[in-house]
């Protein structure tokens, strides 16, 4: 859950109001939100950095507030100030107006195809007549941090650039360049660098280190010039110094940059819609027409208006209560979801402003719905039907299992589900063709590349970390294993498998095959063909020759147990022998 830090007189001056601190905690509750701390910045940084270092900082008390990841217009105190007093009804919720100018006299972006091999998406907006102080100014570059590390996932999929449009000259281009093409004055520095420079200066800073690698091995980078060739900024590392925004900045040109278009018009209409309200003429944005590669052009923010049709008792049924339409409606419109009913009382429409991109599917209305009414106002009923939960066959043959084998001698444990290729395929002497194994699309680490098909290599894994431990070493596991199956809906599917190994100075094959007696015992299958099993010489590649045999219960072979193969020893970095007992449990339930 993201943070917003607001200053509390700022904030009761915006409302209207003061409330002590229980007051406003309970207000948020109301409105689904959560007063995390009540602090300062002097304590903030006592507590971080020690009381001397503190010394100076400011005592103004800050309310930290804890927002849902998806309310990107509640991120900065704007947001925060107008969804409070529209849910108080103390004001209606703005509607916000795009003002596109006259042909040939608005600004305009044009992308190149160069810029398609790095970050190729690009929106803009204009805030005309903008008037900043200090606390919404901070408030602004707030917001924009906030949702760099939110909805573009730290620049990954956006990067936002806001610039003094009185400073530089349209058209702008939005292009990409070699490294050593690039140069200008980064902001806040002294001197110009070239794009290679600039990747070399910020490796060491402690905020832009981290956007480093975003771009930094692309043959090119992107960068944003103005007619005259004045670099505004190389997204998603840093801004052009030239066009540093100021107290005293009247005309504001917001740009981002990205991989994903979705995500860019969203992060537009959150910034336009929330600080729109400081312009001369309040909630008012002026259009940039971006042109694209192939020649097509589009007017941008879209600040885009959209009606749902809810049904009223949808949302009575899901909430659990019992409120008239009309009742619903204004619910609904508390939450900035100006709704009105619609035909006999059979629907109700929800327009869905710009600012509240959270609302995709009816049941986020519903959630609003609830959120207005009151969670605590929803009265506790008695389920209609009563169920009662059962532990699945399964899971309580695992379970008694369990008991039994600990009982033996044998130790638990519980191993990673993922494994390496090499784990399953390799180490075990066999290719990974052979396996039948389900592969991560895009594995994290070479330790966690497929599912693993067998509970062999975990547990002999855990032996090898542990072979200081005194013998023998006697452990078992009970988990799922994972094999492709093209009859599933999903294309693989799980097996709950039984997996003994004993390590000693001898292989222990007597021990490993006792219980295997011990388990057909307690599960009452008797040692014989007909209703019983069997074990019959088999052949493994994980097994030494002559010595592995093939578990045969229930009509069907059910897996194998012998001794370990010596090279499958030495892979797992073992050195003495061991024998091991790997059956499938799920044809007993």
């Amino acid at each position: 859950m993201p943070t917003v830090s607001v200053k509390r007189e700022l904030l009761f001056q915006a409302l209207g109001r003061s409330y002590t601190d229980e007051e406003f905690d309970e207000l948020c509750f109301e409105f689904g939100l959560e007063l995390d701390e009540i602090t300062s910045e002097k304590d903030i940084i006592s507590k971080e950095k020690g009381e001397e270092k503190a010394k100076g900082a400011s005592d103004v008390v800050l309310y930290k507030i804890d927002v849902p990841a998806n309310r990107y217009d509640l991120l900065c105190l704007e947001g925060l100030v107008r969804g409070l007093q529209v849910f108080k009804e103390r004001i209606n919720l703005p509607r916000f107006e795009k003002v596109i100018p006259a042909e040939g006299e608005g600004q305009r972006l044009i992308i190149t195809e160069q810029t398609a091999q790095v970050r190729p998406h690009a929106v803009a907006a204009i805030l005309r007549n903008i008037t900043f102080t200090k606390d919404r100014y901070d408030s602004f570059i707030d917001l924009q941090e906030k949702l760099h590390q939110n909805i573009c996932r730290k620049r990954a999929l956006v990067a936002i650039g806001t610039h003094d449009l009185d400073t530089i000259t349209g058209p702008f281009t939005y292009t990409a360049k070699a490294p050593s093409e690039i140069k200008f004055k980064p902001l806040n520095q002294s001197q110009e660098y070239t794009a290679s420079q600039i990747m070399d200066l910020y490796r060491t800073d402690s905020h832009l280190r981290h956007y480093l690698p975003l771009i930094e091995n692309k043959p090119c980078y992107p960068v944003i010039y103005d007619s005259n060739g004045v670099v505004l900024s190389m997204p998603p590392i840093i801004n052009g110094d030239h066009t540093k925004i100021t107290l005293n900045t009247r005309n504001v040109f917001i740009e981002c940059t990205g991989t994903d278009i979705t995500k860019a018009k969203i992060v537009l209409d959150i910034i336009v819609t929330m600080f729109s309200e400081y312009c001369e003429k309040p909630f008012t944005v002026e259009a940039v027409e971006v042109i694209y590669p192939n020649g097509k052009t589009h007017i941008y923010p879209e600040l885009a208006y959209r009606t749902e049709k809810v049904k009223p008792e949808y949302i009575n049924k899901k909430v659990g209560i019992s409120e008239t339409p009309s009742s619903l409606a204004k619910l609904l419109t508390r939450m900035c979801l100006k709704s009105h009913v619609t035909g006999n009382g059979n629907h109700l429409e929800v327009e869905i402003p710009p600012t509240r991109a959270d609302i995709i599917h009816a049941c986020d209305i519903v959630e609003d719905a609830a959120i207005a009414y009151g969670y605590n106002n929803i009265q506790m009923l008695i389920p209609k039907t009563y169920t009662i939960a059962n532990q699945l066959p399964l899971n309580k043959l695992a379970e008694l299992l369990r008991l039994d084998l600990a009982a033996a001698g044998f130790t638990e444990a519980l191993t990673f589900a993922l494994c390496s290729q090499e784990d399953i395929a390799d180490k075990l002497r066999t290719d990974i063709s052979a396996t039948n194994a389900v592969r991560i699309a895009n594995p994290k680490t070479a330790e966690f590349q497929v599912a693993r098909t067998t509970l062999l290599p975990g547990l002999l894994k855990t032996i090898a970390a542990n072979r200081k431990m005194p013998l023998p070493l006697k452990l078992f596991e009970i988990s799922d294993i994972v094999v492709k199956d093209p009859n599933t809906d999903v294309g693989a599917r799980n097996y709950r498998h039984l997996c003994a190994i004993y390590y000693n100075k001898s292989p222990g094959f007597e021990i490993i095959h006792g219980l295997l007696d011990r388990v057909m015992q307690v599960l009452e299958v008797p040692p014989n063909e007909e209703n019983g099993y069997t074990i019959k010489a088999a052949e493994g590649t994980a097994f030494f020759p002559g010595r592995c045999a093939e578990v045969f219960a229930k009509g069907q072979s059910i897996g194998k147990l012998g001794v370990v193969h010596p090279d499958v020893i030495t892979k797992f970095e073992l050195t003495m022998p061991c024998s091991v007992l790997e059956i499938n449990i799920e044809p007993f339930v």
